[in-house]
């Protein structure tokens, strides 16, 4: 049974929304069981510090051990002061009132701590991507959630690049999984295209990361919540239909129709994003609504970085369309699949014939990043200093928009028209 609750014209209240998560929490049976809580990292909008303490306060006695897991995917390691902070606590809490509380960081790319729990065959993957991809998956995940009796899955859903939207699962897998399923999926996202999965519930890359859930045998509770303007508007706390409940209330709150589509859009990057990686979501969101010729800005004069965790092979194949790696298969096969996604995502879609790339729109970075290795990574380079946001605003007759929060609200055409890349 799900509990919860949701609304598409207003918010949930801090008491309300402590008691859905207190109801929920009580009608499961934790008792005397060991339970291991998934949690985003900074990168999600929402009050994971309420349901932290929410949950330790009520499971701290009656669960025989309570701890909790950030789920990083390949993001970098949190630094314990961000963590302290991030979950509302003081250095003083953590050594008293939460000292017997564990918080784990995922390491992606450390073997001893992953565990093999099965695999995804070619006919599956086949059969799930309609014959798009036919590889043997791997399936490795945190071997920490085998200490434990139950699972409890905390995020928040938002339409989602690669899976079309995120939470539920999706804290699991690329959460806490291994590479190589996180590399092979993120890649088959790339070859469907980000602008045909995102804002989608029934998606070939959901399926995937549904199948390898199948194969954790640990009881999971999800509590998935919906976020509007930085406030709570939907928790729902049950099994996979908590998720979906959550998807359907975000794809009425988290996606925003538009008329028509622009000639500029200013996307500028909020703080919580730290490097291109994370920021790219700036670019999928508003990608739908960019005219053929045009161009996305990524302002963020915060960002140095490429991406912390990736930069060197970012740095290696640069920016590019995704016929770019498909018709140069050769060249780019040791490149992780995340990385080659990502770096389609980012660029969007566009052509490669004769030896020539031609990408739908121009990719402008305004950041910290220089501009030469702006030219390196094959994106476009604006001065940041030279570029005033107010300056965008109220100018949508003139085909300029500005998008003030960028990267969790995805904008589409009012038509329903998608960018494809048989139309180009």
């Amino acid at each position: 049974m799900i509990v919860g609750k949701g609304f598409k014209d207003k918010f949930l209240g801090k008491e309300e929304l402590v008691k859905l998560c207190q109801k929920a929490l009580q009608r499961k049976d934790f008792h005397h069981k060991k339970v291991l809580v998934v949690i985003p990292d900074t990168t999600r909008t929402g009050p994971v510090d309420l349901f932290f303490q929410v949950i330790c306060k009520e499971l701290t006695g009656r669960a025989k051990k309570l701890d909790f897991m950030i789920a990083l995917g390949t993001h970098p390691l949190m630094e314990e002061e961000k963590i302290n902070e991030f979950l509302g606590i003081t250095p003083e809490e953590k050594k008293t009132r939460y000292r017997n509380i564990n918080i784990f960081q995922h390491h992606w790319d450390k073997k001893e701590e992953l565990q093999h729990i099965g695999t995804i065959t070619p006919e599956e993957i086949g059969q799930i991507s309609q014959g798009l991809m036919e590889e043997e998956i791997p399936v490795l995940i945190n071997r920490k959630i085998f200490q434990y009796d139950e699972l409890l899955i905390v995020g928040a859903v938002f339409p989602h690049e690669i899976v079309g939207f995120s939470g539920g699962y999706k804290y699991l897998f690329p959460g806490i999984a291994g590479p190589q399923i996180i590399h092979k999926f993120h890649w088959l996202g790339a070859l469907i295209t980000s602008p045909k999965i995102i804002g989608r519930k029934d998606t070939p890359t959901r399926k995937v990361v549904n199948k390898a859930a199948s194969l954790v045998n640990i009881p999971i509770t999800q509590f998935c919540y919906v976020v509007k303007e930085e406030k709570v508007c939907g928790f729902f706390a049950g099994g996979i239909k908590a998720w979906s409940k959550a998807a359907g209330l975000s794809s009425q709150v988290n996606i925003k129709w538009v008329n028509r589509a622009f000639c500029t859009v200013l996307s500028v990057a909020p703080q919580m994003y730290e490097d291109i990686w994370t920021a790219g979501k700036c670019m999928y969101k508003l990608e739908p609504v960019v005219e053929n010729g045009g161009s996305l800005i990524i302002y963020a004069p915060h960002i140095k970085e490429v991406s912390y965790t990736h930069g060197r092979d970012i740095e290696r194949v640069g920016y590019h369309t995704r016929d770019y790696f498909l018709k140069q298969a050769p060249r780019f096969k040791d490149i992780p699949g995340a990385i080659l996604a990502h770096s389609t995502h980012v660029k969007g879609i566009g052509t490669y014939k004769e030896g020539k790339e031609r990408p739908r729109i121009k990719v402008i970075l305004a950041t910290a990043i220089s501009k030469e290795r702006c030219k390196k990574i094959n994106l476009g380079y604006l001065n940041p200093a030279q570029i005033n946001p107010e300056d965008y605003a109220g100018r949508g007759k003139e085909g300029i928009l500005l998008v003030r929060r960028a990267g969790e609200v995805l904008y589409r055409l009012s038509s329903g028209k998608v960018p494809d890349i048989d139309t180009l």
